[in-house]
């Protein structure tokens, strides 16, 4: 579990940094970066401090209680050879199980970066997510996760994060992408990536790094653990060579970018699945989430009209739903002892796109009146590295 912490944030820091670094332009690389290193260290703090019991500790079917605020109760005492233990995860330290889930909170906060790129001011970010972290993630956490919670309750399956994560961040990457409007030029001026070699990089380490996603997500060195890692990377395969067909058919051509963005696919549609489908379905889930999220980052992100600018919910959006629902279809009661419906799985997909999405407008809208959500004209077009952190990436 440890191991699968470590590996998790690996997924952010540096993974999501260099994935989406290398993604926008020159001019906005740090600040890029800069915002998913500061969402990091805010979340951990927050996360020690509110979150964790909030969303993990019994209280009602909506919201945990006040137990463990401060980490209180999380004790080791040598001499009398006691350790806190939570009853989600009974065997391993609740230190250890609360770590593994702040990253989690983590990765979910930063996949949201991606849509609002190139534009927003970095205080506005620090105020939204840190607000969102709280109001948001720790309540829907809760619902699907902590054993009291409504959507588990009802029956919900989500093992690693399909709604919890994806699902979360990619409408409230949408939300935000409408509040914020589009970036100066968009549709009319190429917006040249500054490094698909670290966007590679990036999606490598994410690629690597979900095995403690998912294989982490059973809470035991087990024979569950081990079907999570290997579904888990049958999906990202085949989700890569979907897409890269999709793109190739559609285009004429794959493309790097293309491939990183269908292993992403994979792994997102797989999330919720892991600890509950075989690996021939896994080739299933990789596939038609390969293919759906290319539709996402294309047609449908025409339809929508809103510069989701690196496509956190035409990946990630689309990704958990496509991959919630067919956890209904799919699940194998030989697996995991239980048995899934795509009614019951649909319900949860709408109550967390429904209440994301309009707790996220909310809170935009307050962040808007504290310090304003967008940096003016010329510090856009001069770029967010030098307007707002004085830095650059040199020649």
């Amino acid at each position: 579990m440890m191991t699968s912490t470590a590996l998790v944030l690996l997924m952010t820091l540096p993974g999501i940094a260099l994935f989406y670094g290398g993604m926008v332009r020159k001019k906005s690389v740090i600040n890029t970066m800069a915002s998913v290193v500061a969402i990091a260290a805010m979340i951990s703090l927050l996360w020690f401090a509110v979150g964790y019991s909030l969303a993990f500790t019994p209280g009602s079917s909506w919201l945990g209680g006040t137990d463990r605020l401060w980490f209180s109760g999380l004790n080791y005492l040598k001499e009398a050879g006691q350790v806190a233990v939570s009853h989600v995860a009974p065997n391993v330290p609740e230190s250890v199980y609360a770590m593994f889930q702040l990253t989690f909170a983590i990765i979910t906060a930063a996949l949201i970066v991606g849509a609002f790129v190139e534009r927003m001011r970095f205080s506005a970010m620090l105020w939204f997510i840190g607000m969102w972290s709280i109001v948001v993630y720790a309540p829907i956490a809760h619902w699907v996760w902590e054993p009291g919670g409504w959507l588990v309750q009802m029956g919900v399956l989500d093992f690693a994060g399909g709604s919890v994560v994806h699902i979360n961040a990619g409408i409230s990457g949408l939300v935000c992408a409408y509040m914020l409007g589009a970036r100066k030029g968009y549709g009319k001026e190429p917006f040249e990536p500054f490094n698909l070699g670290l966007t590679m990089a990036g999606a490598g380490l994410l690629w690597v790094g979900w095995f403690g996603f998912n294989a982490g997500s059973a809470v035991a060195s087990d024979g569950r653990a081990g079907l999570a890692m290997a579904v888990t990377h049958i999906a990202a395969s085949a989700g890569a060579i979907s897409w890269m067909l999709g793109e190739w058919v559609m285009r004429g051509r794959p493309s790097l970018l293309g491939l990183c963005s269908g292993l992403v696919a994979g792994l997102v549609a797989i999330t919720p699945a892991a600890g509950f489908v075989t690996p021939r379905d896994a080739v299933i889930f990789g596939a038609v989430a390969g293919l759906a999220c290319y539709w996402g980052a294309t047609g449908l992100k025409r339809m929508l009209n809103a510069d989701d600018s690196l496509d956190v919910f035409g990946v990630h959006g689309i990704g958990g739903i496509v991959g919630s629902l067919m956890t209904g279809y799919f699940a194998s009661k030989n697996i995991s002892g239980v048995t899934g419906s795509v009614a019951i799985q649909a319900i949860g997909v709408l109550a967390v796109l429904a209440y994301s999405g309009l707790m996220s407008w909310a809170l935009l809208w307050l962040t808007k009146v504290i310090v304003g959500l967008r940096v003016d004209e010329n510090s856009e077009l001069v770029g967010l590295d030098v307007s707002q952190h004085r830095e650059h990436m040199g020649t």
